[in-house]
């Protein structure tokens, strides 16, 4: 089965593989030897420099790295402003509100694209605002949000920005140059890992002065414990070995741009291919991630159709989310696919939908 949801992904033997790696203690100096391997080759893919930047590993879905981002680096007396366009963004002003975070929300329906216009305006009415929060990757609808557009605004009003990364760190361009103090993401998906193993990259900076409104997502801790090669608790170990070698992996194949056009080439496929049918996807490429991309449901077929005739021939794709399941699918090309997996795939829905 080949999974097109965007994430976990299929994995490709080498990764599989390391999963049967003998038992490790977590307080082995082995243990500690894979977490600072870990962590070397996450700065590794956008260039890192380690003097400024730590990876910061945990034992949880991608929902942990953005909730212990979120609940460690806006201070006690800061402000959050989130972007939000989408599922996602709304689970930034969830975790916001448990928290007891201040935060204010430029709102937007889930197809709208962020309003610079309407962000400068609310950072500018509010200089109470020390951070911003916005997802890089909206996989609701597979919109790549123009990160660096917003990053310039926070520049300008000397704001620091917090990124979900979950569904484009490792495929997606990131400039860290700029007010990004962390990005939160994890193994599974475009790094080509398992469930279990999620991280947050941060400013050394910003790590120092994180707050402890958490216990067990407490980044501040984790960094410390980390670079003293320790951890403050049991770490998901196979789910480690399974990211270093899909960190390696990863590396050999040329990094994150050959990742990029991998994907690119796979999602162009899957684009010209359903036009030929009729299925126009929700977004041009222009506006779309290369990780994921929404497609209208073909006139006269239904989302359970399609998705149990393509089960039937070995594929999993993903619905619309919310009020767009009537409406929308979604195909992921992560993973370990080919130009002939989606070949495939393209007739398994010509065979559908000619029915």
């Amino acid at each position: 089965m080949l999974l097109l949801n965007p994430g976990p992904v299929t994995l490709t033997e080498r990764v599989r593989k390391s999963l049967l790696q003998t038992d490790l203690c977590h307080r082995e100096s082995e243990f500690f030897d894979l977490q600072d391997e870990a962590r070397a080759r996450l700065l590794k893919v956008y260039a890192l420099d380690p003097a400024h930047w730590t990876a910061v590993l945990m034992t949880g879905s991608g929902t942990a790295a953005l909730e212990s981002m979120i609940a460690s680096l806006v201070p006690a007396q800061g402000k959050l402003l989130i972007v939000q366009n989408g599922v996602y963004g709304e689970r930034v002003a969830q975790i916001a509100t448990q928290y007891r975070i201040d935060h204010t929300v430029v709102a937007h329906e889930w197809k709208e694209a962020p309003d610079l216009a309407r962000i400068a305006a609310a950072l500018d009415a509010d200089r109470a605002i020390t951070h911003v929060a916005v997802i890089h990757h909206e996989t609701t609808t597979g919109r790549l949000n123009d990160l660096a557009a917003i990053d310039a605004l926070c520049q300008s009003r000397k704001v620091r920005l917090l990124v979900d990364t979950v569904s484009s760190f490792g495929a997606e361009a990131i400039d860290f140059s700029g007010s990004i103090d962390a990005v939160a993401a994890t193994a599974n998906k475009c790094l080509h890992g398992v469930p279990g193993a999620a991280f947050v990259i941060a400013r050394r900076d910003a790590v120092a002065k994180a707050a402890s409104r958490t216990y067990y997502l407490d980044l501040g801790r984790m960094a410390r414990l980390q670079d003293q090669r320790n951890t403050p608790f049991t770490p998901s170990v196979h789910a480690f070995y399974a990211l270093v070698e899909a960190l390696r992996e990863f590396e050999d194949e040329g990094g994150w741009q050959a990742r990029h056009r991998r994907y690119a080439t796979l999602a162009e496929q899957v684009r010209a291919g359903l036009a030929a049918l009729g299925i126009e996807p929700l977004w041009p490429a222009s506006q779309s991630s290369v990780v994921l991309r929404a497609y209208r449901l073909p006139a006269g077929v239904g989302y359970e159709q399609l998705h149990d005739g393509l089960k039937a021939r070995g594929f999993v794709i993903y619905a619309g989310q919310g009020g767009l399941s009537a409406e929308l699918f979604r195909i992921s090309t992560m993973g370990a696919l080919t130009a002939a997996d989606m070949e495939r795939l393209l007739q398994g829905f010509r065979e559908l939908v000619s029915r």
